[in-house]
């Protein structure tokens, strides 16, 4: 399994916000603790600094400035502005897109220093830095407090990137989204003058800024500044006690993987898994399901890896959690026949933390630092057709390709909480969904290059051939997931849909979200590819 296909990813770490340092937060006053650093071409760092996970894409700034507090990002920010620099800034570096790294960029500012997590009294809110990773988020969070966040399970991705996104897990279809617990943040802007200051944006309605908060729950990032802090808090919660502040993960998880092997698979049997996939889910998408405390992901890598895997999880403490994930895994695989399920295991039970670490440790590729890669996304309503299936499936046994490492993932983290928020309370505006799909493919030789790039374009293509190449929003799809960026969505050669890009990734949040744009970064600053455009 991938890292990709497990967690969903999160695009550049952290460019959607950015906070105060040397302003008075929770009582305390948060100065800087180191001075920041140039890095340049002839030091031996800047080499590792100029290139995020994926390797398609590298970076020839002039230097990069390694940031640890607010006053130093407000200050990197100035400079870049005052001397006409084009910036770009990254935390977790887990963008497959060339928004961080590319040739148009001079300034990369890396928030790698800004990696704290801590509790706010005066806030009453958990305090995470633009900078961390999430392994370091739920480590933090549950040893000290007991609480968690329903993010993803790749242990680098940033938290800047991955909840200005949404952020989803293996915990969102019982608790939300991450965003859904997102009670401020703090962001570095630049005014119409450009001058760069530093603005904290509420989630109550009356905070003056409430806007870019809203725009940041769910906006994406390197829109509309560099988000240095996020404080987090679920709704309805008070009092001083931090343990009750924020939703607690299960006590244990149930913790199944089974293995399908290709063997055992013809089309009609795939296409039944596929389709028996999808059914469950939309079935099960409503916030009161009971089977909302299940989440799981049908890992379909090429035949080439020799098996199909379905992982899943359960909260252990709910009532029939055992008979719920037994129905399940009947369901997915229902006329697939007895020989088909061989590598099955008993369900695990395991405390929740150590199922987070288990996982975690299972995607071996965020450590490969020379991998290359390509994604691109779907959000369904409703499961896939037999046709899209079948399409699945030619693809995945092609013989003329041969990479293990591309996949068709169909993640179970939409639906259930993430659904009981409307679509305008936040700009993550696909709340319909049942599920999320990634198409993906990494390689490491740079002369696979065009054999990886030309399959995921066709397997997508033909996936949803009946709507023009992408999954224009309608019955059955709800668009494409920001945090899965996809350089081709912006080129009518591939997406023929005549559904606009920005109407796949945020439907009819996009003008909102340009106003905000216009209200806060009205010099468009903070820009990339993709970014929302000035109105």
């Amino acid at each position: 399994m991938t890292r990709r296909g497990l967690l969903g990813a999160a695009p550049l770490a952290a460019v959607a916000g950015a906070g105060i340092s040397g302003y008075e937060a929770g009582g305390q006053t948060c100065a800087p603790v180191t001075a920041a650093v140039n890095i340049f071409p002839d030091d031996p760092r800047y080499q590792e600094l100029t290139v995020g996970y994926n390797q398609r894409w590298v970076g020839t700034p002039d230097y990069v400035r390694l940031v640890s507090s607010t006053d130093q990002v407000v200050r990197a920010v100035q400079e870049a502005v005052d001397r006409g620099k084009r910036l770009s800034v990254v935390s977790g570096g887990h963008c497959l897109a060339p928004f961080v790294f590319n040739s148009e960029v001079d300034v990369v500012i890396d928030l790698s220093g800004l990696g704290g997590v801590s509790f706010d009294p005066r806030r009453q809110a958990f305090a995470v830095e633009g900078g961390a990773r999430l392994s370091a988020v739920y480590e933090t969070l549950f040893k000290k407090w007991g609480v968690t966040l329903p993010g993803g399970m790749c242990p680098t991705v940033g938290i800047g990137g991955h909840a200005t996104g949404g952020g989803y897990g293996f915990l969102s279809r019982q608790f939300g989204a991450v965003i859904d617990h997102l009670e401020a943040v703090e962001i570095v802007v630049v005014d119409r003058s450009g001058t760069a200051r530093a603005v904290v944006a509420g989630r109550n309605p009356a905070d003056p800024h409430h806007d870019l908060w809203w725009a940041s729950a769910g906006g994406g990032g390197g829109n509309f500044g560099i988000v240095t802090r996020f404080w987090f808090r679920t709704p309805g919660t008070s009092g001083a006690d931090p343990g009750r502040l924020l939703v607690k993960p299960p006590k244990d998880v149930l913790l199944s993987a089974v293995g399908i092997p290709w063997s055992a698979l013809d089309e009609a049997k795939f296409t039944r898994l596929v389709t028996n996939w999808g059914r469950w889910y939309e079935q099960h998408a409503a916030p009161t399901s009971p089977a909302r405390v299940l989440s799981g992901i049908a890992s379909l890598a090429h035949r080439s890896a020799q098996n199909v895997f379905l992982l899943t999880q359960v909260d252990a403490t709910a009532p029939g959690a055992q008979q719920l994930l037994g129905d399940y895994l009947g369901a997915l695989t229902e006329g697939l026949g007895v020989d088909a399920v061989v590598a099955a295991q008993p369900a695990q039970k395991l405390p929740w933390l150590h199922a987070v670490r288990l996982i975690a440790a299972s995607i071996p590729s965020f450590i490969n630092p020379t991998l290359r890669g390509a994604s691109k996304s779907a959000y369904l309503r409703t499961g896939y057709t037999q046709a899209q299936a079948a399409a699945m499936y030619r693809a995945l046994t092609r013989t003329d390709f041969a990479n293990p490492a591309g996949a068709v993932t169909l993640a179970g983290f939409s639906g259930g909480a993430v659904n009981a928020v409307p679509a305008n309370r936040t700009a993550l505006v696909h709340r319909g969904a049942a599920f999320w799909t990634l198409f993906e493919t990494q390689w490491q030789d740079p002369a696979a290059d065009a054999a990886n790039i030309g399959w995921l374009r066709e397997l997508y293509g033909s996936v949803w051939s009946a709507t023009g190449g992408y999954p224009a929003p309608n019955a059955q799809a709800d668009g494409c997931y920001i945090n899965n960026p996809d350089p081709d969505i912006t080129d009518p050669a591939f997406n023929r849909s005549g559904v606009p890009w920005q109407t796949l990734y945020y439907k009819d949040n996009y003008p909102r979200l340009q106003r905000i744009k216009a209200a806060y970064d009205p010099r468009d600053v903070f820009r990339h590819a993709q970014s929302i455009a000035l109105p």
